[in-house]
């Protein structure tokens, strides 16, 4: 080979002797509207909690704001031609509540349209249509009365649920109510790093509880709506470590788990609220009315993993927990910890505590790098490596009995990254914000390699 011949690109794909190889697997991107739509002001679209958080100085870093983003909106058929190009099975995208329903509860139909015309192009590239109807962009006017807080909001987005999965019925592959209950409640309003910046554990306990409220009413309308489509949600999941083997630093790491990741599968699969989480939190308990929590644990048909990082824990003397560094360590763009055996390890503890856990979807796994395109190429060996290292993590734990039926990377494109702007690049895909030029990543031409492979074979 001569010195100017390209190198060839490293391979991305699971283990060949998992399941995750073969066809019933499915493979798919994933996206939400805020970070990749753009147009918020188009065709009656509403404001967001999350329009107002980017336009306070100091809460987005460099002042970014999601008014552009990836200018999907208007991008959306040449976008949906690039994943199908790809070859996943599957698109995970989200809905924006602000586009779809005006402030007295009316249907918009402009912004209605706008998915209608979305899903039907999936389909007709033979993509499966995962959809989640909250990803975070909660109305502002919504929150002007008291967002997640007020118990309302839970009714407002049941009706919101009702809505879509009537107008949608037939289009959908899969539903998830929420994606990730935790950040929406404990970053939103426990310590204000997300929209809509409150901070108090106490308003970030009665969010949740708002918040799963909500998930429960809104399964009962997706079953009656569209009951061809699965119905589900989606959570992040946090791996605690003990910085000792000292059984204070082991209960450190439990209770850090219990936060995470007990506080929404207890409720969902146990009908219950963790104990353990009044000590770690006192005084701070939710406002728990009669038939809540048998609301709340509807059966799912699927739960949607989300998983990037583990977090070493010790204890702080008392009844919680002291976050601390773990040195000399592989980190992603955004500080966190490459710790592929954390997945592995949190669906197996899953499955051991919980009988009735249903089938699991890895939802958003990947991570964030310093892309840059150099002579109309991004090489971003890191991202390849660290998704091999987690499919292969999935794959062991699918091996030791785990039932994991699909893996969405997050993300189809580098897109506005919440808190962070648009400074952190996840995607498979890159993005120049300026021109909107579409690049495809290393990273994106080997899974693209991978699954044509796949479906040749």
């Amino acid at each position: 080979m001569s010195s100017s011949s390209p190198s060839p690109l490293p391979p991305l794909a699971p283990p060949p002797q998992s399941p995750m190889a073969l066809p019933g697997f499915t493979w798919g991107v994933a996206t939400a509207s805020f970070q990749i739509e753009g147009a918020t002001h188009a065709d009656g679209r509403l404001a967001s909690i999350w329009d107002t958080f980017c336009d306070t100085p100091g809460k987005v870093l460099n002042g970014d704001t999601g008014a552009n983003a990836c200018d999907h909106f208007n991008r959306w058929e040449a976008d949906v031609d690039m994943i199908a190009a790809l070859g996943v099975d599957a698109y995970r995208l989200s809905l924006a509540w602000p586009r779809v329903m005006d402030e007295k509860g009316r249907p918009n139909q402009k912004g209605i349209d706008f998915y209608k015309h979305l899903l039907d192009r999936l389909e007709a590239k033979g993509l499966q249509r995962f959809v989640t109807l909250y990803h975070w962009d909660l109305p502002q006017h919504l929150e002007d009365r008291g967002g997640w807080l007020n118990r309302d909001t839970a009714y407002r987005f049941a009706e919101y649920a009702d809505l879509m999965s009537r107008e949608l019925q037939g289009r959908v592959t899969s539903y998830a109510s929420l994606n990730e209950p935790w950040c929406s409640a404990f970053l939103g309003y426990g310590n204000g790093h997300h929209a809509p910046g409150r901070s108090s554990v106490r308003y970030a306990r009665q969010a949740m509880h708002h918040l799963l409220l909500g998930h429960g009413l809104a399964l009962q309308a997706l079953k009656a709506n569209d009951p061809g489509a699965q119905r589900g949600i989606v959570a992040n999941f946090g791996r605690g470590t003990p910085e000792t083997s000292s059984p204070a630093d082991v209960r450190a790491a439990q209770l850090f788990e219990l936060q995470h990741n007990d506080w929404v599968l207890g409720p969902l699969l146990k009908g219950a609220y963790p104990a353990d989480l009044d000590s770690l939190w006192p005084g701070s308990a939710p406002l728990v009315l009669e038939g809540d929590m048998a609301t709340i644990a509807q059966p799912l048909d699927f739960l949607g993993a989300n998983y990037y990082f583990r977090t070493q824990l010790k204890s702080d003397g008392g009844h919680g927990y002291i976050e601390t560094d773990v040195p000399n360590v592989e980190r992603t763009q955004m500080g966190w910890e490459v710790y592929p055996q954390g997945l592995e390890d949190l669906l197996r503890d899953f499955k051991s505590r919980y009988p009735n856990l249903p089938p699991v979807f890895i939802t958003e796994n990947g991570m964030a790098s310093d892309d840059q395109v150099e002579a109309g190429q991004v090489h971003d060996a890191q991202r390849i490596s660290f998704l091999n290292r987690h499919f292969a993590a999935v794959a062991r734990a699918i091996e030791a009995g785990v039932d994991v039926r699909g893996y969405f990377v997050w993300s189809l494109m580098d897109n506005f990254e919440w808190a962070f702007g648009y400074e952190r690049r996840f995607g498979l895909v890159h993005v120049d914000y300026q021109t909107q030029q579409r690049t495809l990543k290393d990273s994106a031409l080997a899974f693209q390699a991978f699954l044509a492979a796949r479906k040749q074979g």
